[in-house]
């Protein structure tokens, strides 16, 4: 049958709204598969009618705050796990979530950052400790972005690969056999189905009003996302900012050992040790 309709596809020139917009707001669900790890707490909290499942590593005595992971796109909290050997020594708590509509969270659909800016402050409530730092990937870093100028408790953000904004990057990620008036059907039957507003996900306008200061890395090579939407976002910032390109890199490997050296260094700069 995916052979078949493929086959249309190519056939006809024809690629309906509906596909489009089915793979906007329901990316493969990745199961966790992952146990719950040594020192870890379930964690379980209501945003926008969504169930949201994590994680939550607490360490002992004082803690400077807490690292909060937004992972990407088809992804799980378990891509977050290693974090809390990382941070929990070096004072912070650690919060993994799964997005809604990813891992064991409810949510009908994937909204890119419209309604999963919500879920991160009610993330943000749940945990004891702060301030707050964001370390988001891909889509992480997307929802990362958005909640920063709505969230005075983020002392700082880490986005890994963003996108700038969703209309620009659906263009981008489109099969070639998608025409401008077939991805713009899409984006509109979306909005229908979901119930938000595509142009309202923007990590390029919430750039200009976020305060706390923001670390973009992002890979050379990245084919997925290029680097030009972190370069956007890089120049709509007006706060303490830096980017990093990492030579080689694509879109999954581009947090390499010397670019956690300069996380940890970012990190250690901006929140009392």
């Amino acid at each position: 049958m995916v052979a078949l309709a493929i086959a249309t596809v190519l056939q006809t020139g024809c690629f309906p709204p509906s596909w489009g917009a089915a793979a906007i707001l329901h990316p493969w669900r990745n199961p966790l598969k992952t146990p719950r790890p040594a020192g870890a707490q379930d964690i379980t909290f209501t945003s926008d009618g969504a169930q949201l499942h994590g994680w939550l590593f607490r360490g002992p005595g004082t803690r400077r705050g807490t690292i909060i992971y937004l992972h990407g796109i088809a992804d799980n909290r378990a891509s977050g796990a290693s974090l809390a050997d990382r941070y929990l020594p070096r004072g912070f708590d650690v919060l993994l979530y799964d997005s809604r509509a990813h891992g064991e969270s409810g949510g009908a659909a994937c909204t890119y950052g419209y309604y999963e800016r919500n879920d991160l402050k009610r993330a943000i409530d749940a945990v004891p400790s702060k301030p707050i730092v964001l370390i988001g990937v891909s889509l992480g870093a997307a929802v990362a972005l958005q909640t920063a100028p709505e969230e005075p408790r983020i002392a700082t953000v880490i986005a890994v690969a963003t996108f700038s904004d969703l209309r620009s990057i659906v263009a981008e990620r489109a099969p070639f056999i998608a025409s401008k008036s077939d991805i713009d059907a899409a984006l509109r039957l979306a909005e229908q189905e979901a119930h938000f507003r595509i142009d309202d996900v923007s990590p390029v306008r919430a750039a200009a009003r976020i305060q706390a200061p923001v670390l973009l890395i992002h890979g050379e090579k990245d084919n997925k996302t290029s680097p030009r939407n972190s370069q956007r976002v890089y120049d709509a910032l007006r706060g303490p900012k830096r980017l990093t390109i990492v030579p080689g890199a694509g879109h999954a490997d581009a947090l390499r050992p010397s670019v956690w050296d300069e996380i940890d260094a970012w990190i250690d700069a901006r929140v009392r040790q």
